[in-house]
């Protein structure tokens, strides 16, 4: 496992930013697995950037995003298809038919296979995560056992209490979520987690610096895999006394 901490989250960001683009340099038909959120959030900006100065084209690029919420429509201000649409596929020249984000409305189950099949016919070739406070990555909440594929993941309170500043009223956070599963997550070829602030510590601290693989925080399991590249900010290293 590789661990980058650097200065500043913006930092983090434009690093995470760069590792996305040189696998589309290398290649232009890529797989790229996406999340939501504000740590997406301010990667997205910085490979708008580096289309528009023409230094990556994503023409030929295929994605497939980590989750969606149940019972948001696709033009829902939160849903997770609404988030990619606005921060980065309308503002890049990706075809929208090769992007893939899981339907939170309608038949679930029908949804949840049709989700399996995508997962299934090309491999992702780098994986952009982000970390809950209990240590969730795509929805993947703690737990007794964890799903190795795609399926419906009811959300800890926690979960919902840090989403709720997205919607007008906490009663208005969806409590259930389609997500990739662990297993869907650890068959990425690359794997890129960004994490920033001191209330992702405890969970920082047990990818980092605890042996264990612990169901009770999902994103220990990530440090089984063969190529993972974790980026801090200064700040969070030093909160989980991560010495570099």
């Amino acid at each position: 496992m590789r661990v980058i901490v650097t200065e500043t989250f913006a930092q983090a960001c434009e690093i995470a930013a760069g590792v996305i683009a040189d696998v589309v340099r290398k290649k232009p038909d890529a797989r790229l697995g996406l999340a939501t959120g504000s740590t997406a959030q301010g990667v997205y900006p910085y490979l708008v950037e580096a289309y528009r100065e023409g230094k990556v084209d994503f023409s030929r690029v295929n994605t497939v995003n980590l989750d969606e919420y149940v019972g948001l429509a696709a033009d829902h201000p939160q849903s997770y298809r609404r988030f990619m649409d606005e921060n980065l596929f309308d503002r890049i020249n990706i075809d929208k038919t090769r992007t893939v984000v899981a339907k939170g409305t309608g038949d679930l189950e029908a949804n949840i296979r049709e989700f399996r099949l995508s997962l299934g016919q090309k491999p992702i070739d780098v994986q952009l995560l982000g970390i809950g406070v209990d240590g969730h990555v795509g929805f993947n909440e703690p737990g007794r056992v964890l799903c190795d594929g795609a399926h419906v993941e009811k959300l800890d309170q926690s979960t919902i209490d840090a989403n709720a500043r997205f919607f007008s009223s906490r009663e208005e956070v969806p409590t259930q979520a389609i997500s990739m599963g662990m297993g869907d997550i650890l068959r990425a070829r690359k794997l890129l987690l960004l994490a920033t602030g001191e209330s992702k510590a405890e969970a920082i601290k047990g990818l980092l610096l605890n042996e264990t693989l612990d169901a009770q925080n999902p994103a220990t399991l990530i440090k089984t895999h063969p190529d993972v590249t974790v980026i801090l900010d200064k700040a969070l290293a030093k909160s989980v006394g991560y010495v570099y």
